[in-house]
């Protein structure tokens, strides 16, 4: 991991420098994962989910105060989405000693990538879960994130097939044990 690292709580002031990573990730780091059909089509079950921010349990990862990548964690029953994704999103709470919570919308920007920033988010973000209750973590995995995920010990669960304008977007529901 890079020393020069570090993660915080994001902020409404930070929406605009995310939105640009998650713009930038979505369209260069899918590559060599789906097509290019495949990648405009998963733009409309990917995205920044502001209730995050205003819950306070979306990171950003700086390098020397710039914005190199995000993510978070929720205690709410929404898995993946952006606030564009109505029909996905579900704000009812979830309990810790049953549920697990939601590890959600993870973007590294593509110059940063290889650094050790989604491993960052997710012992940032586990770790806050875990002070939290929960006692495990699930999300739903692009095919470029499956390898991270992997690595970092979550199982697949189920794979998906979010069919979006007729183009199929393939997803991998992942949990792990914290």
């Amino acid at each position: 991991m890079d020393q020069g690292l570090t993660a915080r709580w994001a902020t409404e002031d930070d929406i605009p420098a995310l939105r640009n990573i998650m713009d930038l990730a979505i369209e260069q780091l899918q590559r060599g994962f789906l097509s290019p059909e495949q990648i405009a089509a998963s733009r409309a079950v990917m995205g920044l989910d502001t209730q995050l921010i205003a819950d306070r349990t979306y990171c950003v990862i700086e390098d020397e105060a710039t914005p190199v990548g995000c993510g978070g964690w929720s205690n709410r029953n929404t898995l993946y989405g952006g606030d564009h994704s109505t029909d996905l999103r579900n704000a009812s709470l979830l309990d810790p000693m049953s549920d697990p919570a939601r590890i959600r919308a993870m973007y590294t920007h593509p110059e940063h990538a290889r650094r050790g920033i989604g491993k960052m988010i997710l012992d940032f973000c586990e770790g806050a879960a875990r002070d939290h209750g929960f006692t495990s973590v699930e999300l739903m995995a692009t095919m470029s994130g499956v390898p991270l995920y992997k690595a970092a010990g979550y199982v697949e669960i189920e794979p998906r097939i979010d069919v979006v304008d007729g183009i199929e977007v393939p997803l991998v529901r992942m949990r792990k044990g914290l």
